[in-house]
């Protein structure tokens, strides 16, 4: 009921884009981006992030980092976090100044709801070297959802994080941050995950995923997500529900992309090739298929798409 209820709202109140066979956009989520300690699950693929953007980048893809992008729950003030990647705020930023960067929050950056927060946080920067103060995102609006919506057919993409309707990441967001702020953090060095978060408790997560498969049923729209840290794309016969993954896993991160009038799901990957030196690698693990191919508004199909 919360989910449905939740998405419903996000989705009414969501950043409308039009988009045709020309249009290029890829989808991140869950970076989680630290301080640079050892708590910072960030930092393992830092290299492979930034090996990603740059060619996002280059391939002139729009940017939507859906959620979670900055750790603001352990570490709510941002310029720690900023001083801790550098390269990454940079890149963002050249993104930023040619309007080719969405960023949505999520949970663990729920502080960017705050247009305050933002604007003392995001808009500026101080370089410690020269002193001054100088423009990092002036302007940005951070955004719950966005619905992509294709020019021709009006088909529909419906674009949020995730944790609406899960209660301890949402309505009760405040008092899970507490816990995770000020005891779950340190156990992060070691593996040990919070059970209030949906990554490493199999039964939250499939019951997140399947109140997503029941609200596109609902409601005829494709869904993108993140949220879960699992990434997903439908089989054959599964509703279209979407989820890009995370950045956080050893060695590799996941994203869904769309360009030409297709969505795929890829996987960047560090792999060691014949001489022995490791490379980053990009790989197409579903699809592609043509987006239309997920379009249910006329026959809304039955069953689970949570496997």
């Amino acid at each position: 009921m919360f989910t449905d209820k939740r998405l419903t709202e996000a989705y009414e109140k969501a950043r409308v884009e039009y988009i045709d066979e020309t249009s290029n956009y890829v989808f991140l989520s869950d970076c989680h981006r630290g301080d640079g300690s050892l708590s910072d699950e960030f930092a393992r693929n830092k290299n492979i992030f930034l090996y990603a953007l740059e060619y996002y980048y280059k391939n002139e893809f729009i940017y939507v980092e859906n959620g979670d992008g900055d750790e603001l729950w352990e570490h709510n003030e941002f310029k720690h976090i900023k001083n801790a990647h550098p390269e990454v705020f940079a890149i963002l930023k050249r993104f930023y100044d040619e309007k080719r960067l969405i960023m949505i929050y999520g949970n663990h950056n729920i502080y960017l709801k705050s247009q305050w927060y933002v604007e003392q946080n995001y808009f500026r920067n101080y370089d410690e070297y020269t002193e001054f103060f100088y423009d990092f995102l002036p302007g940005i609006r951070p955004i719950e959802a966005l619905v992509l919506k294709d020019r021709t057919t009006k088909q529909e993409i419906f674009v949020v994080h995730g944790m609406q309707g899960d209660m301890p990441n949402d309505q009760l967001w405040y008092p899970t941050m507490l816990s995770l702020k000020y005891f779950w953090r340190f156990l992060h060095a070691f593996g040990v995950k919070s059970p209030t978060s949906p990554v490493k408790n199999m039964n939250k997560r499939h019951k997140i995923e399947k109140n997503y498969v029941k609200w596109i049923q609902k409601h005829e729209k494709m869904l993108i997500c993140g949220h879960t840290h699992r990434f997903k794309y439908p089989k054959t016969k599964d509703l279209p529900y979407f989820n890009s993954g995370c950045c956080i896993y050893p060695t590799s991160i996941t994203a869904i992309e769309i360009t030409g009038g297709q969505i795929q799901l890829v996987r960047w990957k560090t792999r060691v090739n014949e001489d022995g030196l490791l490379q980053i690698k990009r790989e197409v693990m579903r699809g592609p298929d043509p987006i239309g191919k997920f379009d249910i508004r006329a026959s809304v199909k039955n069953g689970p798409a949570t496997e």
